[in-house]
């Protein structure tokens, strides 16, 4: 399985931090937001890594490199206008493969194994699934939720409702009708999926965090450093 870290994003709710720094090279207990996922991807066998970048994205490719040095292999998709979700990652394919793959947003900060992804991916086609999503317990400042979780699968009404992750796996099926280089958000995508039964899901109930603001990057610091 390949794996795809979204880094394209402006992020406006960091400035002014993000002015001069990429929102994923940013800093929590010592170390880039974006190299912990790629270490957590190495420990569970996905070293095949796609990243896409818009915003000073020649710093994302400077600090990484091809990724020798974490044992992973580096490509990068470069945008010169951030194309949402969805854009970013079908100007990607033909980097990702034919097979499914797994996206993790790179200003996110959890214990997610995600070797499970490498389960999930390996028997998305024969369940007919289009989408597997990893959904957490609402935080604070999201306490409407996004989707609900029922007997594994995911759908957009009913409750109780969770909050997406950020991390997911993909058939690439389910971005055919972007064009390469055109905007485009997830969230419609993926409602039309759940409306056929093609979206399940799981809960992560352990550690995550969506490190959105410099309040929440502090935080996160703080709890990485053990203060």
């Amino acid at each position: 399985m390949r794996a795809m870290i979204l880094a394209a994003g402006r992020g406006e709710r960091m400035r002014p931090l993000s002015d001069a720094t990429p929102k994923p090279l940013l800093l929590a207990g010592g170390r880039p937001l974006i190299v912990r996922h790629i270490e957590a991807l190495v420990r569970a066998g996905i070293r095949d890594i796609v990243i896409n970048h818009a915003h000073l994205g020649h710093l994302i490719e400077q600090a990484l490199g091809d990724g020798t040095r974490f044992g992973a292999r580096i490509r990068y998709s470069p945008e010169g206008e951030a194309l949402e979700t969805a854009g970013g990652i079908a100007n990607a394919l033909p980097l990702l493969g034919d097979a499914p793959f797994a996206v993790i947003n790179g200003d996110i900060a959890c214990d997610f194994d995600y070797a499970r992804l490498l389960v999930t991916g390996d028997t998305m086609r024969t369940r007919m699934l289009q989408a597997h999503l990893v959904l957490v317990p609402n935080p604070p400042h999201h306490a409407q939720g996004d989707f609900a979780l029922r007997d594994g699968k995911v759908s957009a009404e009913g409750g109780p409702r969770l909050t997406f992750s950020g991390i997911g796996a993909y058939d690439p099926a389910l971005f055919a009708g972007i064009v390469r280089g055109a905007k485009a958000r997830l969230a419609p995508l993926l409602v039309a999926a759940m409306e056929t039964g093609a979206v399940s899901g799981e809960l992560h109930a352990d550690r995550w965090m969506d490190v959105g603001t410099p309040e929440r990057l502090a935080e996160l610091d703080r709890q990485l450093s053990g203060l």
